[in-house]
């Protein structure tokens, strides 16, 4: 048998330590990643695409699909891997947004067959071999003049073809097609405007290049989305994101209320949220029981396009409902504008005004291009015609001289030396064909020689004349604008004209009774409920701490032993019967471990002159203003409310001086004023001493209900502070 060999130790040789700064690592490692990003993926160029777009959509136009019949997307997307180095899944989803189907563009790129989800939706698109594509008729004018050299070509990533670093947009796309980006650093976030309004603009523009922002502001009004709702406008905004690109318009969805069948029926939502996020907090607002108005709502989107259904209680005003809703859900929402646009490589955060310049500046420099292109090709095509022009005196000659030489390559040394003509004319005249070397023909072909010296003059005065070429650009958009122009999708309404939401109004309104217990159970009980049976029943060993008549609108405050003060509203709570245990408020309330409630009042405004009476352990007592709890914005927990010095025994809300009686634990007990306790201006006050203790005794209970303060105890009534107990 043979022996096994003995495998040998291979020794691992690590790679050495490169000490290098971090300045250097982040220039040379991190850098070039974050320009990537920057300059050839997030953030679009001055012709409103980024890279992805523009590779997807000139490979479509290479391919005939400007003007051919639909084909697969799959196929599509394997062509375009030849531009873009990415995945298919990635490129397929550039191909979705920019489609019909998809709904995300006010003017689509992609004329589309198949299922391609929806902007407002998070619904799946269907597979690239399910769906078909074309490119759309406004493409025309996208790719107008990019054969004529109108923007530079480069070469794609293998060096293999060539394709386009800018397209020769002839209207302003950037502002037309809605864009988002995020990249290092940075990011972009353009909305859509309507493309009658921006050709208006740009005209202005054209004509005015000192335009002011008043007069841009009155012919583009503001931005357009492609699922239409309403703008909420606010002058100043506006004004500050046609200066400098940057702000937040607001939009509300749209809906109509069907009084027969009692339901709401939202057809348009903002541009910046989707259906199921709708819905998502609808349901939570539901479960809550915030929104008692709605028995029910479903999602009707169908065919005929979005629609949520809403189904609202008898008696609801839909109104003012969707005036609740547009405060509490998603459908009223912002847009943020950033518009941060690549100008030659370079990211520059801009106002409408400043892209509109920019963009004129860009189409100026495609219509020299194109011009210079048509004015070569005239030059050349009349060159031809002249060399035509000399054998026309003797045509006999020119076929004698093609005749009469004995090798092909002697052809045109032959004709140019007969004629006097340059190598050019001679390879054109000798690659005539012997039908065309005719009087008649030649006679014809020279006819254009008049017109074409006439339209190379015209030319040559407008690559001169920039006034002309702004002029050829003004009839450019005014026949874009004629051919391919819509009405606005959005409504503007003003933002003073609408009705804010006030909670107040929104809340059910009926007399009720809330009782607090000393273990912290709440009730909220109606009128109608206490005519059966207005015996309240509480746990074994509990009592009621305070009781009062109010409003299901009120507010209502809870002292807690933990210096800590709650506020919530009655409509918070549900309707309990007395024989009820009610609602357990540490839960309700969300409470610390072990916290208990101490005091219950009904606080709907804060008075100067109403206290709060607290009565501590260590014998001490405060009266603080209610105004102390005053807070701005809707905080519904306060803490430090009072002095953790020593622990609470009791609290009182004193709108008028009322009589208190303090018990200590060897059961001495005074009866004081109210008004006897000095008013601190701090909330955590350790107040003064009220009554005198001796060592190692407490303060126990305190009451201001006269069923529990004995009439016939002598010497109890004080009317000083500090005090010493009496036995009772």
């Amino acid at each position: 048998m043979a022996k096994k060999q003995k495998k040998e130790k291979k020794e691992i040789v690590y790679a050495p330590i490169v000490y290098q700064p971090i300045t250097e690592t982040i220039e040379k490692n991190y850098m070039p990643y974050v320009m990537s990003v920057i300059v050839s993926r997030a953030i679009p160029e001055i012709d409103g695409l980024k890279p992805a777009h523009r590779k997807l959509l000139y490979t479509m136009y290479k391919m005939g699909l400007l003007t051919g019949a639909r084909t697969k997307s799959a196929n599509v997307v394997g062509q375009t891997m030849k531009l873009h180095p990415h995945g298919d899944a990635a490129i397929y989803e550039t191909l979705v947004r920019l489609t019909s189907g998809n709904a995300t563009l006010l003017h689509p790129l992609i004329d589309s067959k198949g299922s391609f989800g929806k902007q407002y939706s998070d619904m799946s698109y269907a597979a690239a071999r399910y769906t078909e594509c074309k490119l759309d008729r406004i493409c025309q004018e996208l790719f107008a003049g990019i054969d004529k050299n109108a923007v530079d070509m480069v070469d794609n990533y293998d060096a293999t073809l060539k394709e386009p670093a800018l397209l020769p947009t002839t209207f302003p796309n950037i502002l037309i097609m809605p864009n988002m980006g995020i990249a290092v650093g940075m990011a972009s976030n353009i909305c859509s405007f309507n493309l009658e309004e921006i050709c208006d603009g740009t005209i202005a523009l054209l004509r005015k290049p000192n335009l002011s922002v008043d007069k841009m502001m009155e012919l583009v009004k503001a931005p357009d989305f492609s699922g239409g709702g309403t703008l909420l406008y606010d002058a100043e905004e506006m004004r500050k994101i046609y200066t400098t690109g940057q702000g937040s318009v607001k939009l509300r969805s749209r809906y109509v209320y069907d009084k027969q069948n009692s339901c709401i029926e939202i057809l348009q939502i903002p541009y910046s949220t989707t259906v199921e996020q709708i819905i998502a907090k609808l349901t939570t607002l539901y479960k809550e029981g915030k929104i008692k108005e709605i028995s029910d709502f479903r999602d009707e989107t169908g065919l005929s396009g979005l629609k949520l259904t809403l189904d609202i209680r008898r008696g609801v005003d839909p109104d003012k409902l969707m005036t609740k809703l547009f405060k509490m859900t998603p459908l009223e929402d912002s847009f943020r504008c950033n518009f941060n646009i690549l100008v030659n490589s370079t990211p520059r955060t801009m106002g409408v005004i400043e892209i509109l310049s920019e963009w004129i500046k860009f189409r100026l420099g495609c219509i020299k291009r194109e011009l210079e292109y048509d004015l070569e090709k005239k030059k050349d095509k009349l060159h031809l015609l002249q060399g035509l022009g000399k054998i026309l005196l003797d045509i006999d000659k020119a076929i004698r001289i093609i005749r009469k030489t004995e090798k092909e390559a002697d052809v045109v040394p032959n004709l140019m030396k007969g004629f006097e003509i340059d190598e050019i004319q001679a390879n054109y005249i000798a690659e005539i064909k012997l039908r065309y070397l005719n009087r008649e023909y030649i006679l014809n072909r020279l006819s254009e020689i008049t017109e074409l010296e006439k339209e190379i003059a015209e030319i040559e005065e407008t690559l001169h004349d920039e006034l002309k070429q702004r002029a050829l650009i003004i009839k450019q958009l005014t026949e874009i604008k004629k051919k391919y122009g819509q009405p606005r999708r959005t409504q503007i309404v003003g933002a003073e004209t609408v009705v804010a939401y006030k909670e107040e109004e929104h809340v059910e309104n009926y007399p009720a009774r809330f009782v607090l217990t000393r273990e912290g159970y709440f009730k909220k009980i109606t009128f109608q409920s206490l005519r059966g049976n207005d015996e309240q029943k509480c746990k074994d060993g509990d009592s009621i701490l305070n009781l009062m008549d109010g409003q299901n609108s009120d507010n209502l405050i809870f002292l807690t032993d933990r210096q800590q003060l709650y506020r919530a509203r009655a409509e918070d709570f549900d309707n309990t019967k007395a024989s009820a245990l009610g609602d357990y408020l540490p839960v309700k309330l969300h409470m610390d471990a072990d916290e208990k409630p101490i005091l219950m009042n009904i606080q709907n405004k804060y008075p100067e002159k109403e206290n709060l009476v607290l009565i501590f352990a260590n014998g001490k007592g405060v009266r603080v203003s209610i105004a102390n709890y005053e807070t701005t914005g809707n905080r519904r927990k306060l803490t430090s409310a009072f002095s953790k010095t020593s622990p609470i025994v009791a609290a009182f809300y004193e709108k008028a001086p009322m009589e208190i009686m303090i018990s200590s634990s060897d059961g001495r007990a005074i009866l004081i004023k109210s008004t006897l306790i000095p008013l601190m201006a701090t909330r955590t006050s350790g107040g003064v001493t009220l009554m005198s203790l001796k060592k190692g005794q407490t303060v126990v209970a305190a009451t201001n209900n006269p069923d529990e303060i004995p009439t016939d105890a002598k010497g109890l009534k004080k009317l000083k502070i500090p005090a010493t107990g009496v036995l009772i």
